[in-house]
C-alpha cells in the first residue's frame, strides 16, 4: 500500500534509533494482559510505554506483561509514572536499567495529583541527574516552550508535551503553544497525553508532531483493538497530510476550475 511505502521511508529517529510506527501505546487499564496484546498488535506501535511501579514487567515469578509483549518485537520504554518526588522517579529509573529493561526512559515527576500535571522544576532536576547517568530521557511536561527548551538544554533528545490533562480525552486545548515548541526546539515533540480519538491524532501530526503517545484513549475505548486501529490510521494520515502541506486557509471561495471564456 501506497501509505505503507510512506512510512517506511519516513522513520522516526530518537537518540540515533530509528522507528517505522509514529504511534507510541501504552498498557494500563486494559482489562486483562491478553487484550493489552490484540490492542498493541492492532495499533502497529513498535514503542511500547510500561509504568514500573504499577505493571509487573520485573517478576518473572508472576504473570509478566512481557510474557505478552516480546522485549524482541517491540520497544519498551519504562515510565515513571505516579512519582510525586524526584527521588521516587530516580528510583524507578534505575529499577528498570537494573533489570535489564532499557537505559531509555519516560521521565514523570508530577506535581498535583487532580490535574497530573508535572512538577516542571522537578522534572528538569531529575532529567539533569538521569542524563548525567547516563539515561536517555524523554520527558513528560506542560505544553510550555521555556520548558522544552531547558529540558532540551539538560541533555533530552525529545521532548513529550501534554495536548491535554493525562486521560482526558480532551484532545489538542493549545495548539498554539504546541506550534511554538514545534519551533522552539530541534528535536522530537511527541504528544503526549489528552487524546480522545483519532482525529485527535491526526492533528497533532497535521501541526507538525513528530510522534503521538496514548493509553487511555486506546484501553478505554469500548473496543480497544478497533480504536487502536483507528489511531493507527489517523497518526499516518496525519503524518502524510503534514508532509504534503495543507492549502492556506482564507475567508472567500477560489474557484476549483478555470473561468471559463463563452466569448
Amino acid at each position: 500500500m501506497a501509505i505503507a511505502k510512506d512510512v517506511d521511508s519516513d522513520p522516526l529517529v530518537v537518540a540515533g534509533m530509528e522507528f517505522k510506527s509514529r504511534l507510541w501505546v501504552g498498557t494500563g487499564k486494559y482489562k486483562d494482559f491478553s487484550e493489552t496484546k490484540r490492542a498493541i498488535e492492532a495499533s502497529g506501535a513498535e514503542v511500547v510505554t510500561v509504568a514500573v511501579g504499577r505493571v509487573n514487567i520485573t517478576d518473572r515469578g508472576q504473570e509478566n506483561l512481557l510474557d505478552y509483549i516480546d522485549p524482541k518485537k517491540y520497544h519498551i520504554l519504562p515510565n515513571t509514572a505516579g512519582c510525586y518526588t524526584v527521588e521516587d522517579a530516580l528510583r524507578v529509573s534505575r529499577l528498570a536499567r537494573a533489570a535489564g529493561i532499557s537505559d531509555m526512559v519516560k521521565l514523570e515527576v508530577i506535581g498535583d495529583e487532580q490535574t497530573l500535571f508535572p512538577d516542571t522544576e522537578g522534572l528538569i532536576e531529575a532529567a539533569r541527574v538521569l542524563v548525567k547517568e547516563g539515561f536517555i530521557v524523554l520527558p513528560y511536561t506542560n505544553d510550555d516552550p521555556i520548558v522544552a527548551r531547558k529540558l532540551v538544554d539538560v541533555g533530552c533528545p525529545a521532548v513529550m508535551p501534554l495536548a491535554a490533562p493525562i486521560g482526558s480525552g480532551l484532545g489538542i486545548r493549545n495548539p498554539y503553544t504546541l506550534r511554538i515548541i514545534l519551533e522552539t526546539v530541534k528535536v522530537p515533540v511527541i504528544v503526549d497525553a489528552g487524546v480522545g480519538t483519532a482525529s485527535d491524532a491526526a492533528l497533532a501530526m497535521e501541526y507538525g508532531s513528530d510522534a503521538v503517545l496514548m493509553n487511555t484513549a486506546i484501553a478505554g475505548a469500548k473496543d480497544p483493538v478497533k480504536m487502536a486501529r483507528a489511531m493507527n490510521c489517523g497518526v499516518q494520515a496525519g503524518r502524510l497530510a503534514y508532509l504534503a502541506g495543507r492549502i492556506p486557509k482564507k475567508l472567500y471561495a477560489t474557484a476549483s476550475s478555470p473561468e471559463p471564456d463563452f466569448n
